[in-house]
């Protein structure tokens, strides 16, 4: 730290001075990546190690590619206070330049107890899950300070992802030229932690300021986030609601291993798994929660739930920090479901609750939020055959984190209709800039998730959807119905807006359906709209995790910080 210190003056810039208090919850380590325009564009990758971030410059930026090599220069360690700064480094200063936070979350070392000691022999496996990095990067020093970065080809990768294509923060979904334009905060050097920040802007408006969230450690919070922007805060990585935002960074997570998968298989109808450092007690594994389809084997609670579990680590960041309600089927698919948002009495005492301001009896008082992987495999042995999570987090629960885009069809609606109305809103989105993710629903049709910058409400962003949706209806009038009522559409699809509202979600990205062969909402890349193999229940909880070992998940885009939405002419 010595060498951070000299090398600059801190009555002159923001950035803090360290003042030892800005050490994370214990075994929840932290990572960020700012993406810094100093003399030349670069962005700096730190790990939270030692009680300080240890700390390489990236002139290209990390990728999820993992036929791609980085040089990495290996840089002084930076103070713990460093991990959330944004905003501007004055002219004269070292490293003058703008700063923002382009990607932040937990991370765990992978092969060894002691990252330090790795960094010190020259080699860093890294767990990473963060809003836009996930999986596992690897740092192997060649000449001190050069060092090769890369990502493992594991099932986060991506081929061909650009770091330049991702340019906002996670944070305040700003670029580097609004940060310079407007700095959020400034630091002031030698105050400590807690009360180093200082806001330059006001709240945003539609906080959940008098919710209660009672988090995994038994605490509550008054939901109140720490960042000017409510629904896009970064977590600490503990796991905890307090924190959680737009897509909340999730905290590490490693899937179950062969021994916990094996000890899944030898339970017996009942019995207690012990699964993400938590005692599981799991009842009725035998039975058949999905019956058989065509060409597709029946699925039992133990398939489920061993889903559950292998799913969490690319779910989590899409659950994190936003009321779950759970699609219940306790007797199967096979018999009629309904919807549970109330936590129930026996739940663990571990699970996060959150408690909305003004709830009254005979409402729901206490949702769940599905912020630890063990949770939703509570859920899913809870019988939630279904995942619905919120479009806005808790912490500010009318200004919604996506506008929603949900292409319902009709009793007349073939699926090649579907795709067209699906090529013609990804034509309508490219054409206005706006970047989104599409997935299968697992029954008949496709959903369209549009990341929102932080500000408008539901009514806007449902406005904006039906503005589009019109738009895109005027070219195939033939296929579109604005009726509400399904007997009044003659068969033809809906292109439904009003699912942006507050009370009202689709089904999250990688949940099961509640229908015969277990099939999954999976995300897809838009080109595969063009698949003629494809089909709107394509992947089940059997086959989706072999493709996101081999392509990576595409819905990931949606998680790279929230845009402003355009005018619809």
């Amino acid at each position: 730290m010595g060498r951070y210190r000299r090398r600059r003056d801190f009555q002159a810039t923001p950035e803090p001075a360290g003042d030892g208090a800005g050490s994370g919850p214990a075994g929840a380590a932290r990572f960020v990546v700012q993406r810094h325009r100093a003399r030349k564009l670069h962005y700096d990758l730190r790990f939270e190690m030692g009680g300080v971030l240890a700390s390489w410059a990236v002139p290209r930026g990390p990728t999820l590619d993992p036929a791609v090599r980085r040089m990495a220069v290996h840089v002084e360690d930076h103070p713990v206070e460093y991990l959330d700064f944004e905003g501007v480094i004055p002219a004269g200063q070292y490293g003058s330049g703008d700063v923002i936070v382009w990607d932040i979350g937990s991370w765990v070392p992978h092969g060894t107890d002691d990252p330090v000691a790795a960094v010190a022999a020259g080699e860093l496996h890294a767990d990473v899950f963060g809003r836009k990095l996930r999986g596992r990067l690897v740092l192997i020093r060649q000449q001190e300070p050069r060092w090769l970065l890369l990502h493992k080809r594991d099932a986060q990768a991506v081929p061909g992802w650009n770091p330049e294509q991702h340019p906002r923060s996670v944070l305040s979904g700003r670029t580097n030229d609004e940060v310079r334009a407007v700095p959020d905060r400034i630091w002031r050097s030698g105050a400590s932690t807690a009360q180093a920040t200082e806001r330059t802007r006001a709240p945003a408006p539609g906080r959940a300021a008098d919710a209660t969230i009672t988090t995994t450690d038994g605490t509550t919070t008054d939901g109140t986030a720490t960042d000017a922007y409510a629904a896009t805060d970064a977590t600490d990585g503990s796991g905890t609601a307090g924190g959680a935002g737009s897509g909340a960074a999730a905290p590490a997570v490693r899937p179950p291993g062969d021994d916990e998968l094996r000890a899944l298989d030898e339970l017996g109808a009942n019995g207690v798994w012990e699964v993400f450092g938590r005692p599981l007690r799991l009842t009725n594994l035998d039975k058949v929660l999905f019956p058989a389809g065509t060409e597709r084997p029946a699925a039992t609670k133990r398939d489920l739930v061993r889903y559950a579990a292998l799913i969490a680590p690319t779910v989590l960041p899409y659950l994190t920090g936003r009321a779950l309600n759970m699609h219940r089927f306790p007797s199967g698919a096979q018999a009629p479901g309904f919807w549970h948002k109330q936590v129930p009495a026996h739940a663990p005492d571990w699970v996060t609750r959150w408690h909305p301001p003004g709830a009254t009896a005979g409402r729901t008082t206490e949702h769940l939020v599905v912020d630890s992987p063990a949770t939703l495999v509570w859920a899913a042995n809870f019988g939630a055959l279904e995942w619905h999570a919120w479009t806005a987090p808790v912490t500010a629960a009318e200004q919604p984190s996506y506008a929603l885009i949900d292409l319902d069809p009709g009793t007349g609606t073939a699926w090649e209709d579907v795709l067209v109305l699906a090529r013609l809103h990804r034509t309508a989105l490219a054409h206005l800039a706006v970047r989104a993710g599409v997935k299968v629903t697992g029954r008949r049709g496709l959903q369209i998730w549009v990341p929102v910058a932080p500000g408008p409400g539901f009514e806007q962003t449902r406005d904006w959807v039906e503005r589009l949706s019109r738009a895109v209806g005027a070219v195939v009038p033939e296929l579109v119905s604005w009726k509400w009522e399904v007997r009044e559409r003659a068969g033809r699809a809906r292109l439904d807006y009003t699912q942006n509202a507050r009370n009202k979600t689709l089904v999250a990205p990688y949940s099961p359906r509640a229908a015969a062969g277990a099939p999954v909402s999976a995300p897809i890349d838009w080109d595969e709209l063009d698949d003629p193999t494809l089909r709107p229940d394509s992947f089940t909880i059997r086959t989706v995790l072999a493709r996101l070992a081999e392509r990576g998940d595409p819905f990931r885009v949606v998680l790279d910080g929230g845009q402003p939405l355009p005018p619809v002419a």
